[in-house]
């Protein structure tokens, strides 16, 4: 008989746990390095690697120089990443030199796309293993360890590596990313995490619940559900009456505690429904922060690049979101120079944003990347001084608009996510309101701790971050 969700999570959590590593890196013989690249969905993968190397003896250090096995996580979405890794595993190199035992290895989707070159060619690494084939790692140690060059980097249709609990690199306690699903259906023109993470697939329901619940426990208050496109989420196995939807997902999440904010990334224009936005506007902890990614502002070019949606049809979703949730905060990617771009279609991006009004957004001028669809089918014909002249105008256009709604939210009181210190003052507290905008405040008398919610007046904004001062405790 087909099981509720619910009931099923319940005989799971019996026995089981998600414990990271809390002792001393020095009982571990040997000793770990790894450095992430490119999106949060590396660094989630960097955990499941240090939760694997534990599993055989791996302790993490801070100094790549005293490692026994140095790894780079990485990202080919831009050029500049994959010079940046090139860079880092030249410095390896030297220090390799005068400790021949050290292994390097590099991780992630450069790996995939670029094996035969860092293994032939440029003999920098000794391990190549893609994203996902992490399981194999100890083999592949081993095997080096023997002089042997290895490497893995097929994909899998079935692997979430969702029983492996992963190890918080670097955390700070609060906030903690959980991945829910991984690969991507959408054959953007320009991408290529397509061919380098594979095929949809998503993540166990139960696992994701657990995983979080036990966050929750052990005093993390807020988790970032990861995926590609997370809205593409869709758990159905034949002992559920049901499938759970990525809405399901959410409310299953947010009903742990309130207590426990949520947030998600990335989402697709094209899927993200009705029914997350009234799940987001339903539930308090559900922060209400979308990342859209809308990449162009005209239709010929939205074409080109593959992203089956219109200008008209992007600005009706945002629409939309801002009837669900009027408070929601909205921020996106945009290319700048993409194959045949003329300026008038460049001017259509940046009416879009001056539109959309967006609170943040990551810019960046077009890198072809090899094996691409748009690589093999159009010419990288914009000239580069043009692509960083466009590229230009959208950051200075929208900093305007970052700025003018920072300035709109001085006055009003936000509930604010204790993350940590503030970087600049040991006096004051940093954190995040449910827009995902950055608060600093006086900790003042109030005794509180990392992880405690407090509510905030904003009183002053530097344009990036808001300024306030505590009215009350939650």
């Amino acid at each position: 008989m087909a099981e509720t969700l619910q009931k099923v999570i319940e005989e799971n959590r019996q026995g089981e746990a998600y414990e990271p590593f809390q002792g001393d890196p020095n009982q571990y013989s040997k000793k770990f390095y790894i450095e992430s690249y490119g999106c949060q969905m590396n660094f989630s993968d960097s955990e499941i690697v240090a939760s694997i190397l534990n599993e055989q003896g791996y302790g993490a250090t801070r100094n790549f120089e005293e490692a026994n096995l140095v790894l780079l996580n990485t990202c080919s979405i831009r050029e500049k990443a994959e010079q940046t890794v090139r860079n880092r595993l030249q410095a390896f190199r030297k220090v390799k030199d005068r400790n021949p035992g050290m292994l390097v290895g590099v991780l992630g989707c450069m790996a995939e796309r670029l094996k035969a070159k860092f293994l032939e060619e440029e003999k920098l690494v000794d391990i190549v293993v893609g994203p996902d084939a992490y399981r194999s790692l100890p083999g592949l140690v081993a095997e080096a360890e023997g002089g042997q060059k290895t490497v893995n980097v097929l994909l899998s249709r079935e692997e979430t590596y969702a029983d492996i609990s992963p190890v918080r690199l670097d955390s700070n306690g609060v906030t903690a990313f959980v991945s829910i699903m991984r690969g991507c259906n959408n054959m953007c023109s320009f991408c290529v995490v397509p061919f380098t993470r594979g095929r949809e697939r998503s993540r166990d329901a139960v696992s994701i619940i657990n995983e979080c619940k036990d966050l929750f426990e052990r005093g993390y208050r807020e988790v970032t559900l990861l995926g590609q496109n997370v809205d593409s989420y869709h758990y159905a196995p034949e002992n559920l009456e049901d499938a759970v939807t990525f809405a399901k997902l959410l409310e299953m999440v947010a009903l742990i505690s309130p207590k426990l904010r949520i947030r998600f990334s990335t989402s697709h224009p094209k899927d993200i429904t009705d029914d997350v936005l009234h799940t987001m506007a339903k539930y308090d902890n559900i922060c209400k922060y979308i990342h859209l990614p809308v990449q162009s502002g005209n239709t010929r070019i939205l074409q080109l690049m593959n992203r089956t949606y219109t200008r008209e049809w992007y600005l009706s979703k945002v629409k939309r979101i801002k009837e669900i949730m009027p408070d929601c905060a909205l921020s996106t990617d945009v290319i700048s120079g993409f194959c045949t771009e003329t300026e008038e279609e460049h001017q259509d991006t940046l009416s879009l944003i001056d539109h959309c009004g967006f609170d943040m957004a990551y810019m960046f001028s077009y890198s072809e990347r090899p094996g691409t669809l748009a690589e093999r089918r159009y010419e990288d014909d914009v000239p580069e001084e043009v692509k960083k002249r466009r590229l230009e105008e959208i950051i200075s256009l929208q900093y305007s608009h970052t700025r003018e709604n920072h300035k709109m939210e001085i006055g009003k009181v936000f509930e604010v996510l204790i993350e940590g210190q503030s970087k600049r003052s040991e006096l004051n507290w940093s954190g995040r309101n449910s827009q995902n905008k950055v608060v600093v405040f006086p900790k003042g008398e109030y005794g509180l701790s990392k992880g405690d919610y407090v509510n905030v007046k904003i009183i002053s904004t530097t344009g990036a971050t808001l300024q306030g001062e505590i009215v009350s405790v939650n």
